[in-house]
């Protein structure tokens, strides 16, 4: 198995409880050869947390003569993404951004292109798509139990005051940028092909920033069902994760458990629209009602089965090792998310917001 030599640009949250973490529990497949982070504490943390061999840089233009790196984690802050992105596409490095990539579509558009003209991998970090929850949520879909699926709601929530680097719109903060590429990762899977129709609303309610911190956003298109989808920080209750409505059944979901329902067919009553006014066996007038035979199940998140809430993470890194050591396929693609963020932009446009931050 080919060993990938690993940059990592950034040691904070991202850079090193998820990126970093991920790199140490697959030696087999990753080497990380660099670090890459401005602050002096993160670089000698980081001299001793991935061994002796490691080089340590400020800057990460000091590294830009290598040739002997295999893929660099774009981890920094998320207004620095594209320009650094760009940079290293264009001295030859494959890179592999976190979220949020961008916030324009045609900043997308254009780093895919350039890596292209550089003959170099561009891939973006979108873990989420491998959650257990949302893997078993797609089976039970396909399956074709639910029937036809009429509306996906996703409740992305909690509820929190913030007053990080994170809230401001000057660094590409907010709840749509900041968390938003997971549950809309997830939202245009479900969609399916084509670009949605988009209502979005925003307000700023907690958050010490200028940007937003509850965001209601609605797709919907001929043939698809309707994504209700939230990101707020201002629900002090949130009881599920997914709530779907079918045409013979519905799911409700957290990331721990899932259950749903759904009746056959061929085990119900034969009907027809009767328009004459309906009356029970006493004669008298009654409601249009009859008794489903309900199948119910349910799902339950085992750790020893589907590895820790982080082992996403882990598939996503697998998906991308196969894919880059083997040509195996890309399942998550950066055409994929360059709609994603259309989706967000068109948000953004919709609810202009003043800038103080």
């Amino acid at each position: 198995m080919k060993k990938l030599k690993v940059a990592i640009l950034g040691q904070g949250r991202s850079g090193w409880k998820i990126h970093g973490a991920a790199m140490l529990k697959a030696p087999d497949k990753f080497e990380t050869a660099a670090i890459v982070d401005p602050i002096e504490s993160r670089r000698q943390k980081a001299a001793v947390r991935y061994g002796k061999n490691i080089d340590v840089y400020k800057d990460y233009r000091e590294m830009l003569g290598r040739d002997d790196i295999d893929l660099v984690i774009n981890a920094t802050p998320s207004h620095l993404h594209v320009e650094i992105t760009k940079d290293l596409l264009e001295h030859g490095f494959c890179v592999l951004c976190d979220k949020p990539v961008a916030s324009k579509s045609a900043d997308v558009r254009m780093l895919i292109e350039t890596a292209k003209e550089n003959n170099v991998g561009f891939y973006v970090f979108q873990q989420s798509r491998f959650a257990a929850y949302f893997t078993e949520i797609r089976r039970i879909i396909d399956s074709g139990v639910l029937g036809e699926i009429i509306q996906v709601s996703i409740s992305f929530n909690g509820f929190s005051r913030r007053w990080d680097w994170q809230t401001v719109q000057a660094f590409n903060g907010g709840n749509l940028l900041n968390t938003g590429p997971h549950p809309v990762d997830q939202a245009l899977q479900l969609y399916g092909e084509g670009v949605p129709q988009v209502k979005c609303f925003m307000n700023r309610v907690n958050t010490f920033g200028d940007a937003e911190d509850y965001v209601k956003l609605i797709l919907w298109g001929p043939g698809k069902p309707v994504i209700d989808l939230e990101i707020s920080s201002c629900k002090a209750y949130n009881p599920f994760l997914y709530n779907i409505q079918g045409s013979r059944g519905g799911l409700s979901a957290t990331a721990e458990k899932i259950n749903y329902k759904y009746f056959r067919l061929d085990e119900c009553q034969p009907q027809k629209l009767m328009k004459e006014p309906l009356e029970d066996e006493m004669g008298e007038p009654a409601y249009c009602f009859e008794t489903l035979k309900w199948h119910e199940e349910e799902w339950t998140f085992e750790a020893e089965k589907f590895g820790t809430f982080a082992d996403m993470t882990g598939k996503y890194y697998d998906m991308l090792h196969g894919h880059i050591t083997e040509g195996k396929e890309l399942t998550v693609t950066a055409g994929q998310v360059e709609k994603q963020i259309r989706v967000i932009e068109e948000c953004h446009r919709q609810n202009p917001m003043d800038r103080f931050a």
